[in-house]
């Protein structure tokens, strides 16, 4: 069988061994180079959180307030009052109540 064309006539050109073992050198050396870029990346970021001192105390108020004691007959009694519009607020004690509160709270007196 005959092949034909190949390479078109054309006349083989010679090859350059030092320009091939300068490739293959290039090549290596952006290999390695690689491989020691992969070995020395450093850890991936992990996420984090922080809470405001703010955050932290509501936290805490949340926690107390769900450990907290319940009178539920005396809720009962307040339900019923509210409902049947007996039930009538001072404001000045409620004024002096919150007042008081926000004092124990923030620590001013």
């Amino acid at each position: 069988m005959a092949i034909n064309n190949i390479n078109n006539g054309l006349p083989k050109t010679p090859v350059d061994n030092g320009k091939v073992a300068q490739q293959n050198q290039t090549q290596q050396s952006q290999q390695q180079a690689a491989a020691q870029n992969a070995q020395t990346a450093p850890a991936p970021r992990q996420d984090s959180v922080s809470l405001t001192q703010s955050a932290q105390q509501l936290n805490q108020v949340q926690k107390k307030g769900t450990e907290a004691p319940v009178n539920q007959d005396k809720v009962d009694r307040l339900k019923k009052a509210i409902q049947s519009g007996e039930y009538k607020v001072n404001p000045e004690v409620l004024a002096n109540k919150i007042a008081k509160l926000e004092g124990e709270i923030f620590g001013t007196k």
